[in-house]
């Protein structure tokens, strides 16, 4: 994997952990950013060049889509395999992998050149794991792959028409880690726990890990939009996620709320904060959209990535599973309207979200790899894989 984005991590740990409950010790599993780890400079400064490209919208874009013509990027990565070939190799190796599990674009490419050149391509699985939703780089697809994980049916499309044989392609979902599949205790619980009104609706805000985005604009605008004036009192609540970003975390904690307002900063349990809610607010990443499709969460996007997120809008969208606004006094009245009139609505979105969810991914993923991997292998007692 490598660290542009906090998505591949965190796919990357969920297929551990269900490596780890489905085989316990059989695996020994390694998460490694291979740019980052195993290249010289500058090519180790990959995920610090993300994010600079990111907070500066129209670069990323230039790069995203000036990058995606298979004329453009195979003579790069081939040049680039002649510079970085011998240190990623290096790195390879040092596991002995029985399987390399890709779960980055940039990942497919040079790992495989230097496995074919080695000879390897019949004794190592690798596998890609497509961590986008819809939109995706035409990198994250190479016809040598044993196997291409697709989180939807739009993705594992793009790969058939990149030239994957259907024998490559799984449509399994997004793996989320483990601990989304459990089921969770009850609502009014969760809620008591995290310091939460027992019966109002609520709706969480949140911005990812380090707290981008508008949260301050619409934490102020649903603060207004759920009280009601006439009656004197709240009609829902909110539980605000700031991540890393405690002079939000503290700007908020400032503010006199006129309803039950709870500010959490960088949390390990979003499974039951996602539980103790109704609807979401988010910037339209993934994994998150992924785990509040399992929890039958109605999802506003209030923002997006250009390139790999645009097409999360219309993927949920289209399927009733929520709304697009960057408006934060547009957001707040759309919640105020679910928590009121427009209940039915909520109702239905949550319905459709959980016919969207694929909880079970990550498990049929691992246990797909352990198959190919019985295939490849004489069954001895331990593999090793990377990812």
């Amino acid at each position: 994997m490598s660290d542009t984005g906090g998505g591949h991590r965190a796919s990357a740990e969920a297929i551990k952990a269900a490596f780890s409950e489905e085989f316990g010790d059989a695996y020994q599993v390694f998460v490694t950013d291979l740019w980052t780890d195993h290249t010289p400079w500058p090519f180790n400064q990959l995920p610090r060049s993300y994010n600079f490209l990111v907070k500066h919208g129209p670069l990323w874009k230039m790069t995203y889509y000036g990058s995606a013509p298979r004329l453009v990027h195979q003579p790069h990565f081939a040049a680039t395999s002649t510079l970085i070939a011998r240190e990623v190799a290096k790195g390879l190796m040092k596991y002995q992998p029985d399987i390399i599990i890709s779960v980055h674009p940039l990942m497919q490419h040079v790992p495989l050149r230097i496995l074919r050149a080695k000879g390897l391509l019949k004794k190592i699985v690798f596998t890609t794991v497509i961590t986008d939703l819809s939109t995706c780089h035409p990198t994250w697809f190479h016809k040598l792959v044993t196997r291409c994980y697709c989180p939807s049916t739009e993705v594992a499309k793009r790969a058939s028409k990149a030239g994957l044989k259907p024998s490559q392609i799984k449509v399994y979902g997004l793996p989320i880690r483990p601990s989304f599949v459990k089921s969770i205790r009850p609502k009014v619980e969760l809620r008591r726990e995290l310091g939460m009104d027992d019966d109002l609706p609520a709706v969480l805000l949140m911005g990812g890990g380090e707290g981008m985005g508008p949260i301050e604009a619409t934490a102020r605008a649903l603060g207004n939009a759920l009280y009601d004036d006439n009656l004197g009192e709240p009609i829902g609540q909110i539980l605000v996620i700031c991540g890393r970003n405690k002079k939000l975390a503290n700007r908020l904690l400032a503010i006199d709320w006129k309803i039950p307002v709870q500010v959490k900063g960088f949390v390990t349990n979003m499974e039951e904060c996602m539980g103790a809610c109704d609807c979401i607010i988010t910037k339209a990443g993934p994994g998150t959209i992924a785990e509040a499709m399992i929890r039958g969460l109605p999802v506003i996007l209030n923002g997006f990535i250009a390139g790999q997120e645009a097409g999360n809008v219309p993927y949920v969208v289209k399927n009733g599973c929520g709304k697009f606004s960057k408006a934060p006094k547009e957001i707040a009245n759309i919640v105020a309207q679910w928590f009121g009139p427009k209940s039915d609505e909520l109702r239905i979105m949550s319905q459709n979200a959980l016919k969207l969810a694929r909880p079970d991914a990550v498990f049929k993923i691992v246990h797909d790899l352990h198959e190919l991997v019985r295939q490849r292998s004489d069954l001895v007692p331990q593999y090793s894989c990377v990812t």
